[in-house]
């Protein structure tokens, strides 16, 4: 008998904000670019309950957050605060279990499956657990009780906030029926539109299309989904958490052509990634700058080092050369990214 847990940290950015700011609780807080009273740019990283119930979601507009929500409190990210507060979690959700992986900054898999004899103790332990990080960290978490992964992570979203689901291994298929096909991890907008033309809406209406069909049309990954609509994963809790690439962007409030703002904004864009190189101990190999101008067309480049650093100074001044060929045309700017990748840890 296999048991998964998936803890998934409740609107994880707006709830650190609350637990440093406690004047904030019970308010809608939006997380994400500055809205300038609806005429600022960028989107929304996170909101809190509050904040979603009015139909604030993340990667939303800030303008149109704001125009269903000028009353909230919005907040630019701290992501100093946020990684803080996810290494304490995450060190204690690593204590209890048998295997750990962690699946980003807010979620992890643990394997208990050697610490429980059935999925009735596995609610008591998944409670403990909850009951722990909101004891220690004052943040809450929901979490997904399952024989699978799939399932665990499709159960720690079904209610939140501070929610516990368990599905075992008999129930599956008649819990998963009734879901809508996006519910099913991996599944986005444009599979879930190729899957709609096949008047397949439902997980269960997923379940009953013809396997040979869905590879057809999806290669190997029509398989993977078939076998998940009945409930079949098979993947194993990966111990580690690998972390691909470090980047931030930045979208500015009007399209600008003034290199001196944009190199600015670039230096800023690479202090704020230097902090979470440190904070993590990684060091990194390839540098990307990406720039969106103002007819959306959008364009990266990027150079790979031949050593690892950690330097700030190298950081900024090769993001600064790969930007120059795109100061030079007479188009704006309405977008500036920089990402560093190839990490590998090193000694602090």
């Amino acid at each position: 008998m296999r048991v998964i847990l998936h803890v998934d940290l409740d609107a994880f950015f707006p709830s650190v904000e609350v637990r440093e700011h406690p004047d904030l609780k019970g308010k809608p807080v939006i997380v994400g670019a500055d809205p300038k009273e609806g005429t600022g740019r960028g989107v929304v990283s996170s909101a809190s309950y509050e904040a979603r119930k009015v139909g604030i979601r993340s990667a939303m507009p800030i303008s149109r957050a704001w125009k269903l929500c000028p009353e909230g409190v919005y907040l630019r990210p701290h992501f100093n605060l946020y990684i803080e507060a996810s290494n304490s979690i995450m060190k204690i959700l690593r204590s209890h279990a048998d295997k750990f992986e962690q699946a980003g900054i807010d979620e992890a898999y643990l394997d208990i499956s050697n610490q429980v004899n059935d999925f009735d103790e596995a609610a008591e332990f998944a409670k403990k657990l909850m009951e722990e990080v909101l004891d220690k960290e004052r943040l809450t978490c929901s979490v997904g009780v399952a024989p699978n992964k799939m399932l665990a992570k499709i159960g720690s979203d079904y209610e939140k906030p501070y929610g516990l689901t368990v599905i075992r291994e008999e129930d599956a298929e008649k819990f998963l029926a009734p879901l809508n096909v996006r519910k099913i991890p991996g599944i986005g907008p444009k599979t879930e539109e190729r899957l709609q033309d096949l008047n397949i809406e439902t997980v269960g209406d997923l379940a009953a299309a013809d396997p040979q069909l869905l590879v057809r049309l999806f290669g190997s990954w029509g398989t993977k989904l078939h076998e998940y609509a009945h409930g079949i994963d098979r993947r194993e809790v990966i111990e580690g958490y690998e972390t691909k690439s470090i980047g931030r962007e930045l979208t500015f409030e009007k399209d600008v052509d003034d290199a001196g703002k944009i190199l600015e904004t670039l230096d800023d864009l690479a202090e704020e990634i230097h902090t979470e190189l440190i904070d993590n101990g990684f060091r990194f190999k390839t540098i990307t700058v990406k720039v969106r101008y103002q007819d959306f067309d959008t364009y990266t480049r990027a150079k790979s080092l031949s050593f690892l650093t950690n330097d700030v100074y190298i950081l900024r001044n090769n993001a600064r050369r790969l930007i120059d060929a795109f100061l030079r045309g007479n188009k704006k700017i309405r977008l500036v990214g920089l990402r560093v990748s190839t990490l590998e840890k090193c000694n602090r």
